[in-house]
Parts: structure tokens; C-alpha cells; sequence
């Protein structure tokens, strides 16, 4: 089954061109639509050497060399390697055209290439990240962000935000919301009958029974109780400093981590460059690139494909385990 997948390339003065160009060398089983300005395509493509030919969507797979496109015009010429703030609009118009598309079925899903924060953010657009960013624009009121390797995949309970704002986000709400985005997206988008989930303390050792801190008795410990008499097989507050030993990980499809900088050092120190970031809990499926901009190796063809080729069969699995179920 051929799928139409919508790709946003990101910052343009940054790699994710270069990777999408280089990657459809060898074609594709599906269709892959760039939302980008097609100049600027055909621009960095000469720049890598590369031959491609750009087509209107089609539905159909792609040949080598092959890429299809929906036309953004960006508001100057881009150079690798060195952003502009001129066209950071131009890059949300294209992520908000991919939504759209996306949530109108034209698009099967998305995958999304990086962005530059602060390039986007001096431009005058409040921009925290890609997650928050498709939350809001999909008025999803609980989004999860997970990142995948082929051996382990790691949660989120908060992402973007200071540490020292981290206890007080977590409640006993939240991390049964969390929980449930978890449980239901695994089961439903990636086929996992009965998701087996281990949850991090917040704390050293877990908080050592509340001698360290009291997060896990007071919060997580008793809403890990709540959905365990659910029906759902999790385990923990198990401390972060174990849990990620292979011991505990042959019993489980999923860690939550309680904060960005506990769970995702460990998975990037197994998988960077061929991890992929998934969204849980959104209305249409979405998954992104591990990497940065990268703005020293645009333009240059020492970019590597290998996290943007997992993130679209990882995209691709996702829709056809939605399409079964």
C-alpha cells in the first residue's frame, strides 16, 4: 500500500533539505510531498550535485531521483548554512499547510525535519518546539513526546521547560493523562497489544521512600496505582539511574521519563542519528528527525539519512496499524 506522507524540511539553511534530497536518490515505496518552495529545492540540489525531479502529488510512489511537492514560496534566497529570520513565516506556513493536510486526509501523516527555535522565535513567533507547536495548532489537550530506537523507546511527562519547573508541572492528573495517551497510542498506532510501561521517579533512588523527596509517594506512586487497578500493566516509580538496565527493560515497551534531560541522553547515547521522535495524542500521526540543523554540514552532502529514514517507516507502520485498527 502506497501512502502520501507530507515532509516539512525545517530550517532551510539546515540539513533537513539536504537529507530529504539525498534520501529520494533511491526512491521510495511511498509517496513523499515536500512542503517547501520548489526553487529552493532545485537550489540545494545543484548545490549537492544531486539530479531531482519535482512533481505534483500523484498518490504514487516515487522513483529515484523523484519528489513531489506543495508549493510554499519562502521570502528570500536561502544559503546553507546561514539562517534568516525573514523566512521564518515561510517555514510555519509550511508545517501549517502540512496539518492541514493531514487532518483532511490528503496526507496520510506527517513527518517533520528540524527547526531552528531561535531563529523563529527572533523573527517574533512564539515557538517552544515542534510538539507544543502541533498540539496547539491541532487543539489537542494532552500531547505526549516519545522517541524511538529499534531496541527502546522513551516518553516524556514534560518536555521544554526549565528543570527547576519540573516538580511543580507533575500531578497526579497529569501523569494519569500521560499515561493513558501512552497506553492507547502503542496499542492502536504501533500495534502493541497490551503496552508494558515503566515510570521513572522524579527523584534520586526514587526519593528513597520520601527521604529524598516525596514526588513518588505523594503523586506518582498513587497514580501508577490508580491505572494499574485500570487495567493497565505499568511499573515504578522505578529510579532513573536503574531502570534503563537491560533487567528491566526486557519487561518493558516503553519508559516514562519525568523530565526531557532524565530519559533522553540514554536513548540518543544507543540511537542518535537513527531515532525517531513521535507525537502520542495528536489527531493525525507525526514523527520527526532526532537531529538539529546542523548548519555546518548543509550544503555539503555529509549529512546522514539515517534518522529521517526510520522517522518515515516509523510514520509509514503507524498509518497502516490506524488503517487495521
Amino acid at each position: 500500500m502506497t501512502l502520501s506522507l507530507a515532509v516539512t524540511p525545517g530550517e532551510p539553511a539546515g540539513i533537513g533539505i539536504d537529507v530529504l534530497l539525498q534520501l529520494v536518490q533511491n526512491g521510495s515505496p511511498h509517496e513523499l510531498i515536500a512542503i517547501a518552495d520548489p526553487s529552493m529545492l532545485r537550489q540545494r540540489a545543484r548545490e549537492l550535485g544531486l539530479e531531482i525531479t519535482l512533481r505534483e502529488p500523484s498518490g504514487k510512489s516515487l522513483r529515484p531521483g523523484e519528489l513531489a511537492f506543495e508549493s510554499v514560496s519562502f521570502a528570500t534566497p536561502v544559503a546553507p548554512g546561514k539562517p534568516d529570520t525573514a523566512n521564518a513565516e515561510s517555514v510555519l506556513r509550511c508545517l501549517d499547510l502540512a496539518i492541514d493536510g493531514c487532518r483532511t486526509g490528503r496526507y496520510a501523516g506527517l513527518v517533520t525535519g528540524p527547526v531552528h527555535k531561535g531563529i523563529i522565535n527572533e523573527a517574533g513567533h512564539i515557538f517552544t518546539g515542534h510538539t507544543e507547536y502541533l498540539a496547539e495548532r491541532c487543539t489537542a489537550q494532552r500531547v505526549v513526546m516519545l522517541l524511538c530506537t529499534a531496541e527502546l523507546r522513551v516518553a516524556l511527562a514534560t518536555t521544554h521547560v526549565p528543570l527547576r519547573a519540573v516538580p511543580d508541572l507533575i500531578s497526579i492528573t497529569l501523569l494519569e493523562e500521560i499515561l493513558k495517551i501512552i497506553e492507547r497510542d502503542l496499542r492502536q498506532r504501533m500495534g502493541i497489544h497490551q503496552p508494558r510501561i515503566l515510570v521513572c521517579g522524579l527523584n534520586p533512588h526514587a526519593g528513597e521512600g520520601g527521604h529524598l523527596g516525596d514526588e513518588e509517594v505523594r503523586i506518582i506512586g498513587p497514580a501508577i496505582e490508580k491505572l494499574r487497578a485500570q487495567g493497565l500493566e505499568i511499573s515504578g516509580p522505578m529510579p532513573a539511574d536503574t531502570v534503563f538496565t537491560p533487567h528491566h527493560l526486557q519487561y518493558a515497551d516503553v519508559v516514562l521519563a519525568m523530565y526531557h534531560d532524565q530519559g533522553l541522553p540514554v536513548l540518543k547515547s544507543r540511537g542518535f542519528g537513527n531515532a525517531v521522535n513521535v507525537t502520542l495524542g495528536l489527531p493525525i500521526l507525526r514523527t520527526s528527525v532526532d537531529h538539529g540543523t546542523a548548519f555546518e554540514l548543509a550544503g555539503t552532502g555529509r549529512a546522514h539519512t539515517g534518522s529521517l529514514r526510520a522517522a518515515i517507516a516509523c510514520l509509514a507502520d503507524m498509518a497502516l496499524h490506524s488503517t487495521a485498527s
